[in-house]
């Protein structure tokens, strides 16, 4: 119901044939634009902000254009750039973006991919990724002491010079090893295009990092590559065979694109690089040692999507292991009850929840009661306006359920800040007259920022934060906050590998229940008849149903970085400062 900005989407191609081989077995030289178009269509739910594509030829002269870019913003960013690639762009190497900001930085200049230009075509690097760094400062510092001075302050743009950085060294390490082999001329430069090692480069880079990043990058010179953070936080899979190497941020995306089995697919491991050199020759380096492991479990729940065959099956465990608690706030009442789903990507664990209650023996009844409604203009209004326009955004099935008879349970896959089911949805379904209304959520209460890639990084925009913060002033239990104030602050002292979340305690004396109640309270409308329930999935639920996925900082506040434990921790004295 509220969506978030999140995950952006990765796409990478290394065509290892000829471009006329692809002509004659596929019909068109465009083989791998058309490839990658349906990759980054496909992963059209990771961003909506933006995209970009860029291309490497191997076979152009020296003198010639070899590397080409192009970026659009906007929902319709995708068919704009493919509008524009003409006959004239052609390359072996291939790479698409799709941006989400979670930074509220926006505009062009801050589309993916990011290229550095350089008259060597070695030094030519193209970047682009699904990541999120938590300490940018202290690279940005790292960069400034060496003399440098980027541009644009941010993670991508520093990130570009830092690798960039790195990457000239490498090619002047060359350069000088040439010369020592007697070379000259453009000979010199053939062989610094033949031995770039770009696991030099990722080594002396992302050693710096602290965040969750798959980062993607193709060179001048015909170096194509993907790393993966250490903690394995964001996703990428790949294939590969004699024709081709491909990388996307979702597996589906390639079994569909190129017709493979989920079984063909392999995922890129924490801290591991995959690597194509100029040749069409690959291989998987461990770049920085494995941390443990924090795969983001929200990828499961809510941001890739539901048609990768083991989410699938994992969103339907969420929703069915809600049965029992579901059964109990309707006092087992199934008969007089309506089932139904809000909003779309909450259909599959509906699925679930409903399959729960007929392996029990319940005949349940299920209706489309919610429906998302046309996308209301809503820059059209003056701010007094837009919360009645928004309240609008969706609509009901009148005549769903039987008025004053029947409970209502709606499942969604998360509920992170409340507003769309204060200013929209309780009051619509309460339209319906229900005699209960149960809100689901397959995930646990959200109580925790994210750093690593998601538009969620203050404390105040949870419910269920300010649900726990209007607990603690009911009870009269300030000292709780000032003490935890002065823990953070005391934290932020420390060296960052040493720190502990202190916003953790303020959560310890109370109860699931007793945060449900007061979301409850606080996001129920002026005037609404129908009494409310909350039911959230458990933690040891979602590690049940998502095993390989461990990554639960939004909801228990284990940052699985120093940096997101930093972080957190200077929220919460940010949030003391500003009220």
């Amino acid at each position: 119901m509220e969506p978030l900005k999140h995950e952006c989407g990765v796409a990478m191609i290394r065509l290892l044939k000829p471009l006329d081989y692809y002509e004659k077995k596929y019909g068109t030289w465009a083989y791998g634009f058309n490839k990658l178009y349906l990759m980054m269509e496909k992963q059209h739910n990771r961003g909506q902000e933006g995209a970009g594509i860029a291309s490497v030829s191997l076979t152009n002269e020296p003198g010639t254009e070899y590397m080409f870019r192009e970026k659009a913003e906007g929902k319709d960013a995708i068919t704009e750039i493919f509008s524009r690639v003409t006959k004239k762009v052609a390359g072996e190497l291939l790479m698409g973006h799709l941006r989400y900001s979670t930074t509220g930085k926006s505009g062009l200049t801050f589309v993916h991919p990011f290229l550095r230009r350089n008259n060597w075509r070695a030094k030519n690097l193209c970047l682009c990724g699904n990541f999120n760094m938590t300490n940018v400062e202290e690279v940005f510092q790292f960069l400034t002491a060496q003399g440098q001075s980027p541009r644009i302050y941010g993670d991508s743009y520093i990130t570009l010079e830092l690798m960039g950085h790195r990457l000239d060294r490498e090619v002047e390490r060359l350069f000088e090893e040439a010369k020592a082999k007697g070379l000259e001329g453009l000979d010199i430069t053939r062989y610094i295009d033949d031995h770039v090692e770009m696991a030099n480069v990722l080594k002396t880079t992302m050693s710096h990092y602290d965040g969750g990043y798959v980062m993607c990058g193709l060179t001048g010179s015909g170096e194509m590559f993907s790393v993966r953070d250490p903690w394995g936080i964001r996703p990428a899979f790949y294939y590969r065979n004699d024709e081709m190497v491909v990388l996307a941020s979702e597996r589906p995306v390639l079994q569909t694109t190129f017709d493979l089995s989920a079984e063909d697919i392999c995922e890129l491991k924490p801290g591991q690089a995959l690597i194509v050199r100029r040749n069409g020759e690959s291989h998987l380096e461990q770049i920085m040692p494995a941390q443990k492991l924090g795969a983001c479990s929200f990828e499961r729940i809510y941001f890739s999507r539901g048609s990768d065959c083991d989410i699938y099956q994992e969103r339907k465990r969420l929703g069915e292991q809600l049965t029992p608690a579901i059964l109990k706030a309707i006092d087992g009442d199934v008969d007089n009850t309506v089932f139904s789903y809000i909003p779309n990507t909450a259909e599959v664990a509906y699925y679930g929840m409903t399959d729960g209650f007929r392996q029990q023996g319940y005949n349940v009844r299920t209706e489309k009661v919610v429906w998302k409604d046309i996308k209301l203009r809503t820059f059209i209004a003056d701010n007094s306006e837009r919360n009645d326009l928004a309240a609008h955004v969706y609509d009901i099935s009148y005549g769903s359920i039987r008025p004053y008879e029947d409970n209502l349970v709606i499942i969604d896959d998360s509920i992170v800040r409340g507003t769309t089911l204060h200013e929209s949805i309780f009051k619509i379904l309460d339209r319906l007259h229900p005699k209960k209304i149960v809100m689901v959520s397959s995930s646990p209460q959200i109580r925790y920022p994210d750093y690593y890639g998601i538009d969620m990084a203050h404390l105040e925009e949870f419910c269920a934060f300010r649900a726990m913060m209007a607990l603690i002033e009911e009870r009269g239990m300030k000292q709780l906050v000032s003490d935890t104030y002065q823990a953070c602050k005391q934290e932020l002292r420390k060296p960052k590998e040493e720190m502990q979340n202190c916003v953790r305690a303020l959560y310890e004396p109370f109860t699931v229940e007793e945060i449900n109640n007061k979301i409850v309270e606080m996001l129920r409308p002026k005037g609404m008849q129908a009494p409310v329930e909350l039911v959230f999935q458990s933690i040891e639920g979602l590690h049940h149903a998502c095993p390989d996925h461990p990554g639960d900082w939004y909801f228990t506040g284990c940052y699985p970085t120093p940096g997101g434990t930093r972080l957190v921790n200077q929220a919460f004295v940010n949030y003391m400062e500003s009220v």
